[in-house]
């Protein structure tokens, strides 16, 4: 694989992992605090990513691009006001 075809699945992935957990986010900051939902936001796109990641045949050296997507993915979810 080329370099461009890299870049351009690892910010797709990248682009899939925000976009998930957006609205997660903003569902997470409406519940309780470390709830069993609560959790269930946080961890519900994980399977995803990694699936993605996986069938991409992408490494583990980018796992830390895709967390801090979902970071990003989830504060920006929490301060939506709806």
């Amino acid at each position: 694989m080329d370099l461009w075809a890299k870049v351009a699945l690892v910010l797709g992935l990248f682009s899939l992992s925000f976009m998930l957990n957006v609205p997660f986010g903003f569902l997470r900051s409406k519940t309780k605090k470390f709830s069993f939902n609560w959790f269930l936001c946080v961890h519900a796109t994980i399977p995803v990513i990694f699936l993605g990641r996986f069938f991409a045949h992408l490494g583990v050296a980018y796992v830390p691009f895709f967390i801090a997507a979902a970071v990003i993915g989830q504060v920006s979810g929490g301060k939506l006001e709806l």
